[in-house]
């Protein structure tokens, strides 16, 4: 969740979940500029889990309780989904979807109507925006598809998004040329299942042929990241980028939410075990050096201490670096929620379990970069993050948004220590 920092007089907008949410709430914010929205305090809400939608509400309170003459609005999935529950809230001044919170128009209705929300399975079309950058980051990201037509038995966000749609090829590298000239040295693209691209347009584009024709229009743009990756999803023509475009970071999010086949069968999952370990194994023979990542659920309904091992196992047999630990939480209208559920101290502890192997492959990745060189955005003066999305800290100032070339010298504190070369 973004710092609730709220100026005076200047509409705020407080992002919770995932990076598509970071681009739309930059949208959302040029939006109520010139709505004239003075005062107000947008709340991008999040429903991936129990706990994300409960920092919501309880975020909410705060904000009510620090400004109280301030108008509150609350979106995102969690709105989208069930509308009517924060607008039973005493706190909240009005709710609109994740479709209207795209809209220009949207903010021009009347403020006593407190639910605007339509159909979000309706829709067949992303909403294209240009933005013009991203307050106070050095990096930028850039929506390239919404919503989902699988049905992870899991997932609510679906329900949230709606169906997959792509922008268009034109309007993606418009807005990375855009970027650019406003200079921002590395974008992100992001959507909810990006390996879906193009299924919607005409030639079905995949991902790959897609970053491959946008980064060929805009040779200005220094640096391009790919958000998660669904691992059935990741195409030749991406491949071919991974060993041969060095724009492309060498850092891929893999959403694999589990390392055990009847688990994963049960998630309604489209790949296996096997699918990952030897997608995992392409990637290093391309870039050796690469960093993967990867979302885990721990205690999925069903899932038995030999299940989990099997996740566990296949951290270390992946070569996983950066994890995200999701504890699992019955979302109520997932299948999941109805199957025979693991008790909530054993999610905790094996939770616990996985973040624990994770720090540790984290800690011996930063350790194996020590003597290295790195390209290093500075997200800050003496601050940035190298290709390998790890954390540097920069011997001296150098320009904020700029990258430099630094040598490792060692680590301290979960961050490597760069020297300028």
């Amino acid at each position: 969740m973004s710092d609730p920092k709220i100026p005076l007089n200047e509409p705020e907008v407080v992002t919770f979940g995932c990076r598509l949410n970071s681009y739309e709430s930059e949208v959302m914010r040029e939006h109520a500029k010139a709505a004239g929205w003075n005062d107000t305090i947008i709340v991008n809400s999040c429903a991936v889990t129990s706990e994300a939608e409960r920092q919501v509400r309880q975020t909410i309170r705060k904000l009510r309780r620090e400004r109280p003459e301030a108008r509150i609005v609350v979106t995102g999935c969690a709105a989208q989904i069930d509308p009517a529950k924060f607008s039973a809230m005493p706190e909240v001044d009005q709710v609109i979807g994740n479709a209207e919170k795209m809209k220009a128009e949207s903010y021009l209705v009347p403020p006593d109507q407190r639910i605007v929300v339509t159909d979000i399975m309706e829709l067949r079309e992303t909403a294209e925006h240009l933005i013009s950058g991203f307050e106070g980051r050095a990096r930028a990201f850039v929506e390239v598809q919404q919503g989902c037509d699988h049905r992870c038995t899991f997932c609510i966000i679906p329900f949230g998004r709606g169906p997959n749609r792509s922008t268009p090829m034109g309007r993606i590298a418009d807005q990375l040329r855009s970027l650019a000239a406003a200079g921002f040295g590395e974008v992100v693209l992001t959507g909810v299942d990006i390996t879906s691209y193009g299924s919607d347009l005409p030639g079905q584009p995949t991902l790959g042929q897609m970053v491959r024709r946008v980064l060929a229009q805009v040779p200005e743009l220094p640096r391009l990241r790919l958000s998660s990756l669904d691992p059935k999803g990741v195409d030749d023509d991406l491949l071919r980028l991974v060993a041969e475009e060095p724009r492309l970071m060498p850092h891929f999010h893999l959403s694999i939410q589990a390392g055990d086949d009847m688990v994963l069968k049960r998630m309604k999952r489209r790949h296996l075990r096997d699918d990952v370990l030897a997608l995992a194994g392409k990637l290093r023979a391309l870039r050796p050096d690469l960093a993967l990542g990867a979302d885990i659920i721990a205690g999925f309904p069903t899932e038995t201490e030999e299940m989990f091992a099997n996740s566990m196992a296949m951290v270390e047999e992946a070569g996983l670096s950066h994890l995200h630990v999701f504890p699992y939480s019955p979302r109520p209208g997932t299948p999941a929620a109805k199957m025979p559920q693991v008790r909530g101290p054993v999610i905790k502890e094996r939770a616990a379990r996985l973040r624990g192997l994770g720090d540790a492959a984290m800690e011996s990745f930063l350790a194996s970069r020590i003597g290295k060189t790195a390209s290093v955005l500075a997200e800050t003066t003496d601050f940035g993050h190298c290709e390998h999305y790890l954390p540097v800290r920069l011997s001296s100032s150098v320009e904020e948004g700029g990258i430099v070339t630094v040598r490792i010298t060692g680590m301290a504190d979960g961050q490597l220590l760069g020297e300028i070369e």
